[in-house]
């Protein structure tokens, strides 16, 4: 299978190879800060899986070993990838791809970090649009 996503303002382009070893709810607020958001979802794949199309992510070294890239123009968070922990290994944003359905979150991680209000979220009254 192959899946292809982009930043939001499309100056990067990705494409993937095959399928991913998992994909992950993260609630680490490592993850919170980079992305703005009370989570995150990553796909996780082998590094070889990754071919860049267009464009050249910025990377920055967000804690230890663990490095993070985004499109410097945009600020869409792309790829994560920490060779100490994870040999071999990119994340990639989920949500950044064409079609972010085709990969479902099977598992959540790191939720000894989840916000409490998280865990309700479900709960919250719903709009299709914005509410009138």
């Amino acid at each position: 299978m192959t899946y292809s996503g982009q930043c939001l303002c499309g100056g990067i382009r990705y494409e993937l190879s095959g399928e991913p070893q998992v994909v992950a709810l993260c609630h680490c607020s490592d993850c919170r800060r980079s992305a703005g958001a009370p989570m995150v979802a990553w796909a996780m794949f082998p590094e070889t899986a990754l071919t860049l199309k267009k464009g050249q992510p910025k990377t920055i070294n967000s804690s230890g070993t663990a490095m993070r890239s985004f499109c410097a123009d945009c600020g869409s968070g792309l790829f994560y990838r920490n060779a100490a922990a994870l040999p071999g290994i990119v994340d990639v944003q989920s949500s950044t791809l064409d079609h972010p359905e085709a990969l479902p979150p099977t598992v959540q991680i790191q939720t000894a970090e989840r916000l409490d209000w998280m865990k309700h979220v479900h709960e919250l009254p719903e709009f299709e649009r914005f509410p009138t």
